[in-house]
């Protein structure tokens, strides 16, 4: 049954951080078609787009945390993650899995987070540094919609936070997976959806 009850949210609840999400240089240095990981038409725009979010965020003094996936180069720590669709990415070694600093504007104060799984949650101590901030709402941009912002998103959801995607600032490994994640994300959250205008005006 549907929730007939349910409190539509602020945009912005307590205190905002903006989550940063792998923007990371290989999608800015890779123009191949065939790639490690698939990527929807316009994904390098929509990540050139974020940086309209990260430059507002810092003017409102609301903190930028940068996660960025990074691999081992003896690849011990992927698990399961080969088993899909996904080939080799983003091992250290490798300068295209550094943080788009340049495109990002990432500066050596930043608050960077490093993961080996989807979330941003699992294994690392972002939660730690969400606490510390005295973080109440999480703004999501980056990629993959369908994965590592979709699975943080829900970690964020069932720790407790007030989570927002700005849409316009995410891309997914297809339109239809971008979009379905979107649903999904909103089912979870009413709300959740959120453009990149309304973002920047509740800011």
């Amino acid at each position: 049954m549907a929730n007939t009850s349910k409190t539509r949210r602020a945009l912005i609840e307590g205190r905002a951080a903006l989550i940063v999400i792998d923007i990371q240089t290989s999608t800015f240095i890779d123009d191949i078609e065939v790639r490690s990981i698939d990527n929807m038409p316009g994904y390098k725009d929509r990540m050139l787009a974020a940086r309209t979010a990260i430059d507002a965020a810092r003017a409102a003094g609301v903190p930028v945390i940068f996660i960025q996936e990074v691999h081992h180069p003896s690849m011990v720590d992927f698990g399961r993650e080969l088993d899909g669709d996904e080939d080799v990415h983003c091992l250290e070694d490798n300068p295209a899995t550094a943080l788009a600093v340049k495109e990002m504007d990432v500066r050596s104060d930043d608050y960077v987070i490093r993961k080996r799984r989807y979330s941003a949650f699992f294994g690392t101590d972002f939660e730690i540094l969400l606490k510390g901030l005295k973080v109440d709402t999480l703004l999501l941009v980056g990629g993959l919609t369908d994965v590592c912002v979709h699975y943080t998103f829900v970690d964020g959801h069932q720790h407790d936070y007030f989570c927002r995607v700005i849409e316009d600032c995410v891309a997914g490994s297809s339109l239809e997976a971008h979009e379905a994640s979107l649903r999904a994300m909103e089912y979870l959250q009413t709300g959740a959806r959120r453009s990149l205008e309304e973002v920047l005006a509740a800011l």
